[in-house]
């Protein structure tokens, strides 16, 4: 029996941890501890919202395992929670004969994957489903959603205290000690400046002087699960864990389409993504309050939340910049993320992209969207790490990397993560 379990993070994947250990360790206590003011406030409130069906991901590996158990499991959890769950249907686009063969692989893949009601469509077929799209051939998924994953996350934020926990936010983890009565945890808490977890302090102003770190100590705990999104792996060096893969941030940018144009999509339509990147490529995506997203592109992001072009974290880019991994992954992708810095600096080549499917959409049709950032994983190698990974240390367990699609897949990681702890009581 397990007694007090601490999980950091506070968006979607650590939140479904800790229902998920609520119903298997009934009597245990559970804390959240979330550095922001409120949950989800990053990578789970500022994805697309888009639920996969597994298509892309290699059959047999985690990705597919956990995304197609994830989306029976979240299609569930939204029924019974009344959250909005919109099978909109997904089409992949092969613009020219030269993406057929890759197009073809997708379709295998999704085969295997046992994605329901897959099939090839020729490009009259695609104008059925999507009017406004041209290809010469099209991968439709009609069983692919949209849903509101804020929503989840309140509710199993509800669900967590209803069972006896307790989610604890404005709690910023900069230590953590695993001494032999349990796991401690060292907090900076809320209304106080900010310390990363390098120990590197920033001072907060309050009415024009200077607020000094006040820290706090918690523990001990049983068992301590980090789901840290953009901090996973600083969170792993403080337990000792090594610093690879690292995480390096790239931020995507939308567009939106102005209302009296979002007749121009039904649903989701993506390109043939390029099988050497675990990005998608620029895409349209309709969102569950009935907007129209054009994007996201990917560029380096100089702060780990830097949501705008401006935002700069010394801390971060340093970080960064000083991966070796990173400068081998530059040195063989400089082209691809040249294009992506001209994409971001002209709104008329980021349209362009998307106009190659979508041949009526112009410039004028899109104004400013949203941004987020992409917790990356980028191996000591260069490699850009694609599936999930997961380690696990005596009382502590650390999710590095959980990339799209880690939230449509969130409630079947938070299963398999205790089935691998707990195993007598989670099967």
């Amino acid at each position: 029996m397990v007694g007090r379990i601490a999980v950091i993070g506070g968006g979607i994947l650590g939140l479904a941890v800790a229902r998920r250990l609520g119903q298997v360790e009934p009597g245990s206590a559970v804390t959240v501890f979330e550095k922001e003011q409120d949950i989800a406030r990053h990578q789970t409130g500022r994805n697309s919202g888009v639920v996969h069906a597994g298509l892309y991901y290699v059959p047999g590996s985690l990705k597919a395992i956990l995304c197609r158990r994830g989306v029976g499991l979240l299609r569930e959890f939204c029924a019974t929670h009344r959250i909005r769950y919109d099978e909109c249907g997904k089409i992949v686009v092969a613009v020219d004969n030269s993406e057929l063969e890759r197009l073809a692989e997708i379709e295998k893949r999704a085969t295997a994957n046992g994605v329901p009601r897959t099939r090839m469509l020729d490009a009259d077929e695609l104008r059925s489903v999507e009017p406004h799209a041209r290809g010469v051939a099209a991968l439709h998924s009609p069983t692919t959603a949209i849903v509101d994953y804020p929503g989840v996350a309140r509710a199993l934020r509800t669900e967590i205290v209803a069972a006896g926990g307790a989610v604890r936010t404005g709690a910023e983890v900069i230590g953590v000690e695993d001494r032999p009565a349990g796991v401690h945890l060292r907090l900076t808490v809320a209304g106080t400046a900010r310390a990363r977890p390098n120990g590197n302090h920033e001072m907060a102003s309050r009415n024009g002087g200077r607020v000094a770190v006040v820290s706090e100590s918690v523990g001990p705990f049983d068992l301590l699960i980090s789901c840290a999104g953009l901090q996973s792996d600083l969170v792993a060096t403080l337990t000792g864990e090594d610093a690879s893969p690292q995480i390096v941030p790239f931020r995507g940018d939308y567009w939106l389409l102005r209302p009296e144009r979002r007749g121009l999509v039904h649903g989701l339509i993506y390109p043939v993504p390029d099988p050497r990147y675990p990005f998608l490529g620029i895409h349209l995506t309709k969102r569950i309050d009935g907007e129209i997203l054009v994007g996201p592109n990917a560029v380096l992001a100089t702060a780990r939340e830097g949501y705008t072009v401006g935002t700069v974290q010394g801390a971060d880019l340093r970080r960064t910049l000083a991966w070796p991994g990173f400068h081998k992954m530059a040195k063989t992708h400089w082209k691809t993320g040249a294009k992506e810095m001209l994409r971001t600096a002209s709104k008329r080549a980021f349209v362009a992209e998307a106009r190659r499917y979508v041949p009526e959409l112009r410039a004028t049709d899109v104004v400013r969207g949203p941004a987020g950032v992409r917790a990356q994983a980028v191996a000591r190698d260069g490699s850009l790490v694609d599936d999930f990974v997961l380690s696990h240390n005596g009382r502590v367990v650390h999710v590095r990397n959980a990339p799209s699609p880690g939230a449509t897949a969130s409630l079947a990681i938070a299963e398999h993560i205790v089935s691998k702890i707990v195993p007598e009581r989670a099967s």
